[in-house]
């Protein structure tokens, strides 16, 4: 059991020059990490009937041999993308947001000499489902002289606006008695603020996931095959689903099985549907569903206790093993 995290702020970093008093085209130096939404890709390999082996991304039509299937794992794709356009002298820094929900972001520099932004940065935005926001125009402090800067854009699912209001959610996993290995302030893992209200379902791979409770799927990891206890190499991915409530919370569902989404960015379920299948992927020590109610407080994801009820009834979640 443990709990992924696809909910750090994720940075971006891009860096210009000034000339004479006017901007100069900028270079993205640096890309967004995990918390994207990526798509499982597939390569088929076949032989034909003179023995030769042949590779493409679709089945053939007429194999003259069996046909394998080979997974091509896909780095997922960036949550939010730093663009800067000039405008008559200045650079405007936009913030788009590639998630079927809304994100905070917070613009920084890294290194400046004679820029400034306005508004004046660290600044802030929240970007809308699929939008993008202007977040500062940057111009020189004095005109006339050259100069360069670097920025890096900090980004979270979530808007820091949402009000959650009291709701009772469905047990996430079709199952006929739950199995909670760890509940809230789990000493384990669930003893930081995204996920002290967590909740760690024990399922065998394959056990069909449920929607808690209605909203739009905001984010979809469904490309990773790998699990173990090293921090570096897995503590960052994890398969998972987020869902958007209409009050602005959102529900992850996480270590799903590798393809086990069963769900599409943007589209709108309801409470009890099937939305994919519980795996072991990530940080983790077995398999399990680590399912966890978070609202964005303003570039920080927090965990919120919820109520649930399960097939026999209430659920109580004051489990610290």
């Amino acid at each position: 059991m443990h709990s992924p995290t696809p909910a750090r702020p994720i940075t971006t970093i891009l860096a210009g020059l000034l000339a004479g008093g006017a901007l100069v085209s900028g270079v993205l130096v640096g890309g967004l990490l995990v918390t994207g939404t990526a798509d499982a890709g597939r390569l088929y390999r076949w032989t034909d009937a003179n023995g030769v082996s042949h590779y493409g991304d679709r089945r053939p039509d007429t194999p003259a041999s069996p046909v394998t299937e080979i997974p091509v794992h896909a780095e997922p794709d960036a949550m939010a993308r730093l663009r800067v356009e000039r405008d008559a002298g200045y650079y405007q820094a936009w913030a788009d947001n590639a998630l079927a929900g809304p994100i905070e972001v917070m613009l920084h520099f890294s290194n400046r000499d004679n820029i400034e932004g306005m508004p004046a940065l660290p600044a802030r935005a929240t970007v809308p489902a699929r939008g993008s926001a202007l977040v500062s125009v940057l111009g020189p402090v004095q005109p006339g002289r050259g100069g360069s800067f670097e920025l890096r854009m900090d980004s979270l699912p979530g808007d820091p606006n949402a009000r959650p209001r009291d709701a009772e959610y469905l047990m996430p996993l079709q199952q006929a008695e739950p199995d909670i290995q760890q509940g809230y302030a789990g000493r384990f893992s669930h003893n930081d603020p995204q996920n002290r209200h967590a909740v760690d379902f024990a399922a065998p791979i394959g056990t069909p996931v449920l929607a808690a409770r209605e909203g739009v799927v905001m984010q979809v990891e469904s490309d990773f095959d790998r699990a173990g206890l090293s921090m570096e190499k897995y503590g960052g991915r994890a398969n998972f689903i987020r869902i958007l409530h209409d009050d602005g919370t959102m529900a992850l569902y996480a270590h799903l099985r590798e393809g086990g989404a069963h769900v599409r960015v943007g589209q709108r379920v309801r409470a009890g549907q099937v939305i994919g299948l519980s795996g072991n992927t990530g940080f983790t020590t077995g398999p399990h569903l680590h399912f966890v109610v978070q609202v964005n407080r303003g570039m920080r994801l927090e965990s919120i206790p919820f109520r649930m009820r399960g097939p026999q009834g209430a659920l109580r979640f004051d489990i610290t093993r």
